[in-house]
């Protein structure tokens, strides 16, 4: 079904500031700026978008985005990541050894949810996800050991093979969301936390979608023009399957038209662009 994760795109309040944070805190490129749009990527392979609304601000308590997660190709990656969040004294609000991935996480000056991590082999967590899916505390001075020469490692930026790993959503009702992304969208359900979270994915990942309540249980969707989620996107393995979703979404989302897609919404007003692969 799913071929990738695609581009996130969010609205920020000041975008001279999101790009300088995404640029030298981060560690993307600018690929283009136009008016009140940018976007930001790696290689050339766009994964992030901005739009400012000057005066966008953050909801407490509504769903949206808990974070988008940028997912490096190798462990030595990562560390190289925090060799320089630690040099620039960059402001954190988590680091977790998830058993299936050790990850890093930081917000935006919108505060927008930021997930750096890199997944350990697929055979040290395949078929073990539900049972092993985890948060404990990073070993940091292991991770760092990655890096031989710390003090003269340069940072310039996340490396070419950069993808957007997964999204993970504030929803108001989980077993709603499971009803949506397993039963209409196709995804299998690979963790769940009760009525807290739950933990999506196509193809044996162990998630492309997070969903929970955390901060967002019975919450409602927040207002045009609040620095928020505007949508994720999926990109699909092909037009056979877009369709095949489609029409089996009809009861569930009102569909949208965009440039890059139809677009439909979860049960919690979060947005999802269905893109093909191009």
């Amino acid at each position: 079904m799913l071929r990738s994760m695609g581009p996130v795109h969010l609205t920020v309040s000041d975008l001279d500031r999101s790009l300088d944070y995404y640029r030298g805190a981060v560690g993307l490129s600018l690929l283009d700026r136009s008016g009140a749009r940018a976007s930001l990527g790696v290689a050339g392979r766009e994964l992030l978008v901005l739009f400012e609304e000057r005066d966008a601000r953050p909801v407490p308590g509504a769903t949206g985005l808990y974070h988008f997660a940028l997912l490096v190709p190798n462990r030595v990656d990562l560390a190289q990541w925090l060799v320089h969040a630690a040099r620039d004294h960059l402001r954190l609000v988590g680091m977790s050894d998830h058993f299936v991935s050790e990850a890093v996480y930081l917000s935006d000056p919108d505060d927008h949810g930021i997930e750096i991590y890199w997944d350990r082999p697929r055979s040290v967590w395949e078929g073990k996800v539900s049972s092993r899916l985890t948060s404990m505390p990073l070993q940091v001075e292991d991770l760092m050991g990655e890096v031989r020469d710390p003090e003269n490692s340069r940072f310039v930026g996340l490396p070419a093979e950069t993808v957007m790993g997964h999204v993970h959503l504030k929803v108001a009702d989980v077993p709603k969301a499971i009803a949506f992304y397993r039963d209409v969208l196709g995804f299998a359900l690979m963790a769940q936390l009760g009525r807290q979270a739950a933990f999506l994915a196509d193809g044996g990942y162990h998630h492309h979608i997070g969903a929970n309540t955390w901060e967002s249980a019975g919450g409602s969707p927040p207002p045009p023009g609040s620095a928020a989620l505007r949508h994720a996107t999926l990109v699909l393995a092909g037009a056979p399957e877009r369709d095949r979703i489609l029409a089996r979404i009809h009861e569930a989302s009102a569909v949208e038209p965009t440039e890059s897609g139809p677009m439909i919404r979860d049960p919690s007003g979060n947005a999802l662009v269905l893109a093909l692969p191009g």
